[in-house]
């Protein structure tokens, strides 16, 4: 099967059932999108296809042929920061960081849908789970992001 990750076609030889999640993890060793809970709970796995926040835990890979998928390795223009990546850092988000892709790529699916979200559209949008609770600091980082990197 063909797929265009990261803006590259890729060819994988893989049953067209498997989860999204193990293709870019074993197959392409995208290894950035975690697994979590691997029923779609948790959000860790989160990518984009087509510029939706996707469960890749869930979706088999059959589901996104022709479609773009962009994992958190695809998130930077090159070597410079999404302005989503730079927010997360100058807002000190990430504490453990293991959701932190999945929130990132939540976040990005979100501000392409609404560049200036509301509290309101920020906390339906990302229903990532973070168990060190970084929420508050999201929520900053993501208005950051959509004010340019200002706070």
């Amino acid at each position: 099967m063909d797929m265009v990750v990261n803006g590259q076609k890729r060819a994988v030889e893989v049953d067209p059932a498997t989860p999204l999640l193990w293709v870019l993890r074993e197959t392409l060793l995208l290894t950035g999108t975690k697994f979590g809970c691997g029923v779609a709970a948790c959000g860790a796995c989160t990518v984009r296809v087509a510029g939706q926040a996707v469960r890749a835990c869930v979706t088999p890979v059959s589901a996104v042929a022709g479609q773009p998928v962009q994992t958190i390795e695809g998130l930077a223009d090159g070597g410079r920061l999404h302005r989503l990546q730079q927010a997360w850092i100058d807002e000190q988000v990430p504490q453990c960081g293991y959701c932190q892709s999945g929130m990132l790529m939540a976040a990005a699916a979100l501000l392409d849908k609404k560049p200036r979200p509301t509290d309101a559209d920020i906390d339906a949008a990302m229903t990532n789970l973070c168990r060190c609770g970084t929420y508050q600091r999201v929520r900053r980082a993501i208005h950051r992001a959509a004010a340019g990197g200002k706070p």
